[in-house]
């Protein structure tokens, strides 16, 4: 409800929230990473002009290490990260929040073949725009997502001097839901938080800026904050 982050549950029940990447960011990742492979190939080309037969060997040899290689063996091996990815800081990880390894980065890249298609990746951006983690093929196959690498800001926690008791009881989930709007509407825009806050009207009572009060109330009450 509070943003496009993937939440994952670790066996010990310590909750992980992904930032995952839209398709734009990713775009452009992929086209700095286009950009250093072509202008490696092109360093490549001149050095291997000399060699005759040989030296066109070669460069099929380095041009598919390029396009095939590359990837793969950056990300399994550079916490799933290529230059690319690293500028837009960006990073590939399980879908459980754990680094990627070599089968995933294999298969996710592998896919390509099937993103790409029919013309400039059109099958991999409508998977990303109908997924809601914005996952092409080649992740949903290898398991895999690509997350902003800054990591979850941390949380503002809710004004402390404002406690107010719920008027009813509570569910599970509205408890939870509760406290994630206390520690983290504070990083968010006032207009946002009040449109958070009115679809809680129902357990709240109240709109507007009254509703974002009493929603921080009422998770500094569930917290024990007094």
């Amino acid at each position: 409800m509070l943003d496009t982050y993937r939440e994952v549950v670790t066996p010990e029940g310590v909750g992980l929230h992904l930032p995952a990447a839209g398709p734009v960011p990713r775009a452009l990742a992929w086209g700095i990473d286009l950009a250093i492979r072509l202008g490696m190939l092109m360093l490549l080309g001149m050095a291997l002009a000399m060699l005759g037969k040989v030296g066109e060997g070669l460069y099929l040899i380095g041009l598919f290490l390029l396009f095939w290689a590359y990837p793969i063996v950056l990300e399994a091996l550079w916490r799933g990260q290529t230059p690319g990815k690293k500028a837009l800081g960006l990073r590939v990880v399980s879908a459980d929040g754990a680094p990627v390894g070599w089968l995933a980065a294999i298969t996710r890249n592998l896919l390509r073949t099937v993103d790409m298609l029919p013309v400039g990746y059109a099958t991999g951006l409508v998977a990303c725009l109908a997924d809601p983690h914005a996952r092409r093929l080649g992740d949903m196959v290898a398991g895999t997502l690509v997350v902003h690498a800054g990591g979850e800001r941390e949380h503002a926690p809710a004004p402390v001097n404002t406690v107010f008791v719920p008027p009813a009881r509570l569910l599970p989930e509205e408890q939870g839901a509760i406290v994630a709007f206390g520690e983290r509407a504070p990083q968010l825009t006032p207009s946002r938080q009040e449109e958070l806050a009115n679809l809680a009207e129902p357990v709240t009572g109240a709109r507007g800026q009254a509703g974002v009060q009493r929603l921080y109330g009422m998770a500094n009450w569930l917290l024990g904050r007094r």
